[in-house]
């Protein structure tokens, strides 16, 4: 019998954390990576590719966010409405205007499985533009 036997993580063997984070002066895309890891789990050592094993994340202050370089006014943001001729061109810093979380939930949402998996994954987030959040009951712990 083997004694190294690799073990896949199920449902019944993951734990669900929850973590605050504040994107005051973050970068967004090294903040969007960190997220993305921990959505899908790769922070555990029992991380299984095809099982979602990740922890909740909760981002405050989402308006603070920067952008290095030119990006907040060079930087397209484009979404198509379904109709033809539908495409919708955008910078950040009106994203950051009119909808703050946006800017992050795509990000990261982009960094996720593009499947039912990562749906569930995007699930676990959750954004706002300032500092207060609902989730005191959950007692987050803060990640640096």
């Amino acid at each position: 019998m083997l004694s190294y036997k690799t073990k896949s993580a199920n449902d019944a063997m993951v734990t669900r954390a929850w973590w605050i984070v504040d994107a005051e002066n973050m970068t967004l895309g090294r903040l969007s990576t960190k997220v993305a890891a921990i959505l899908r789990g790769k922070n555990k050592p029992y991380f299984t590719p095809h099982t979602d094993c990740g922890d909740y994340v909760i981002i405050i202050n989402a308006e603070k966010v920067r952008l290095t370089g030119k990006k907040m006014l060079e930087k397209e943001i484009d979404w198509y409405t379904g109709y033809p001729g539908g495409r919708k061109v955008a910078n950040p810093k009106t994203v950051l205007a009119n909808q703050p979380h946006k800017l992050l939930e795509r990000s990261i949402k982009g960094m996720l499985p593009h499947n039912k998996l990562g749906r569930a994954m995007y699930k676990k987030l959750f954004v706002y533009a300032g500092a207060e959040h609902p989730h005191t009951a959950q007692k987050p712990q803060t990640l640096k």
